[in-house]
């Protein structure tokens, strides 16, 4: 029951409680450049989290061995690596996702998320749990970059995933297909999660206040 009850921490805590984008202001140039559809925002938040769980996999294997003077250097090896693997992949098999991609794909190299769950995380602690937290970070990246693609899409062309929601007399908002839009956007959301999250403390701070009185 313990283990279960820390797994779903974990993923609580990477999807709600520290988002990474919306919470930690981590990879926001993709949450920004490719949000502009669903499918993007999928592709690229699925091709993420599978490097973040890998690197940490790998790296949790290998901390003991790697001299900590070269860590980030064989951090940056490990994931470029697997980044390699799966544009191959990619290229391979999601061809069409790719192209829309573009750059961004070998850019998750160097996504601040994946640098940062391997130096703070994965070289401090177990397989099983680094890997869960890659798990969880990937997953609460993923959720941003889908709830900025919604808006952005649905305002912005009046689809989702391509299919027509508002009917042909719908008038696209072409802010929301611009870097100003996808600003704004992602300015937004986070902001309504911080407000969220700041109003769930205070109430957990009055319980304790109203605790302590009886």
């Amino acid at each position: 029951m313990s283990k279960n009850n820390g797994f779903i921490t974990q993923l609580k805590n990477g999807i709600f409680d520290n988002n990474p984008t919306l919470i930690q202001l981590l990879g926001l140039c993709p949450a920004l450049a490719i949000t502009t559809s669903l499918s993007n925002a999928i592709g690229m938040g699925v091709a993420t989290t599978a490097v973040l769980i890998c690197s940490n996999i790998l790296i949790s294997l290998l901390r003991k061995f790697i001299p900590s003077k070269v860590r980030i250097y064989t951090f940056v090896i490990i994931i470029s690596g697997l980044v390699t693997a799966a544009e191959m992949l990619m290229k391979s098999f999601f061809f069409d996702l790719y192209t829309s991609l573009g750059l961004f794909v070998p850019l998750i190299a160097v996504n601040c998320i994946i640098l940062e769950g391997a130096d703070s995380f994965a070289s401090k602690n177990k397989v099983i749990t680094s890997a869960i937290d890659g798990l969880s970070m990937g997953l609460g990246f993923t959720v941003a970059l889908i709830a900025v693609s919604i808006i952005r899409e649905l305002l912005g062309t009046g689809t989702i995933l391509g299919f027509s929601v508002f009917g042909a007399s719908y008038r696209p908002a072409i802010l929301f297909t611009l870097p100003a839009g996808a600003f704004l956007t992602l300015g937004l959301i986070a902001a309504v999660v911080q407000k969220a999250r700041y109003a769930k403390e205070d109430r957990e701070k009055s319980k304790g206040r109203e605790e302590e009185r009886v």
